[in-house]
């Protein structure tokens, strides 16, 4: 029987540099931002969560059925340290990144992307979502 590395998913770790220190400091502008790039990657949005720290920065999640989207801000620096981790095969972590970096105004930008839960199965037989077995679990 042929094997193959599978993944569950990908996880993009994505640092965001010399953005609009407005944006990074906006917890409405973010929650609007991530949400917007979640559904513009195909995501299914479940909940957001986002606190705005005093005297600045913001931190939230946004998340989706597929897994995440989070941020923490430095607006005193101009900087967002952004994960996105999505799993299956209809979503595009890339497509959320060019969102997010579009909507910081990032200057630049730096991202790694890692394969998560990769598992030496028969080809083929990795899903997003397992089939119930029959006994029901």
């Amino acid at each position: 029987m042929k094997t193959s590395l599978n993944a569950l998913g990908t996880h993009l770790l994505i640092e965001f540099y010399n953005c609009d220190k407005k944006v990074l400091d906006d917890e409405k502008a973010l929650v609007s931002l991530f949400v917007d790039a979640a559904r513009k990657a195909k995501a299914t949005v479940v909940e957001q969560v986002f606190h705005q720290f005093s005297p600045h920065g913001v931190s939230g999640v946004v998340v989706i059925s597929e897994s995440h989207l989070a941020v923490h801000t430095w607006p005193e620096y101009g900087y967002a340290a952004v994960d996105v981790f999505t799993c299956g095969t209809e979503i595009d972590p890339w497509v959320a990144q060019q969102v997010i970096r579009d909507g910081l105004k990032a200057g630049s930008s730096t991202a790694l992307e890692m394969k998560r839960g990769s598992l030496q199965l028969p080809q083929g037989q990795l899903t997003h979502k397992p089939l119930a077995t029959a006994a029901g679990r």
